[in-house]
């Protein structure tokens, strides 16, 4: 079942672009926040039953049909995700300079699991976030100073972090040149 969780995000974001709705508008048919809908596509939340609900009827997909696609069982005995297949996610609309780039997910007994690249231009902006996942960062190049809570710690080419994502954190790029990191994001 904790796949379907993993998955959700995903899903309500495959469908609100195939049927050529805006967040804007899920959100307002399902009575909740753009912020929330934008969590929920990546990743950063998993909604309570109701506002699912509402979310799916706002997609005007029946639930039966918003389910039907997710598998919860593997087909082989590995997982393999294709460079060409990872999809940029979608943040906050005030977050300027971030590019992230989905590379993988997946629900291991009670430890779900994503992996994404982020790219984060020189003098990007975004107001600190939270998560519900630990995260490991790890510096593929350039450095940033991350801020965690009212710390702020160096991260240089080759130096990786792991923190509680509830404490509000951001990455910030002062350099002149663009920082790339691994992130694993571990839901519990």
């Amino acid at each position: 079942m904790n796949d379907y969780l993993l998955g959700i995000g995903k899903r309500i974001k495959d469908i609100r672009k195939k049927n050529k709705k805006t967040i804007s508008t899920v959100a307002s048919d399902a009575k909740v926040s753009n912020g929330l809908i934008s969590r929920i596509e990546n990743g950063r939340t998993i909604p309570s039953l109701p506002v699912l609900l509402s979310i799916i009827n706002a997609l005007e997909v029946e639930v039966c049909d918003f389910f039907e696609d997710m598998s919860n069982t593997p087909e082989n005995n590995y997982i393999i995700s294709r460079s060409q297949d990872n999809a940029i996610i979608e943040k906050e609309d005030d977050a300027k300079g971030f590019a992230y780039k989905y590379i993988f997910g997946k629900q291991l007994s009670s430890l779900g699991f994503e992996a994404v690249l982020l790219e984060v231009q020189p003098n990007s902006q975004r107001e600190k976030v939270e998560t519900d996942a630990y995260e490991f960062k790890y510096m593929l190049s350039g450095e940033c100073i991350y801020t965690i809570g009212d710390e702020e710690v160096l991260l240089k080419e080759g130096d990786s972090i792991f923190f509680d994502g509830r404490i509000p954190h951001v990455p910030i790029n002062r350099s002149k040149t663009f920082a790339k990191m691994l992130v694993l994001y571990f839901f519990i």
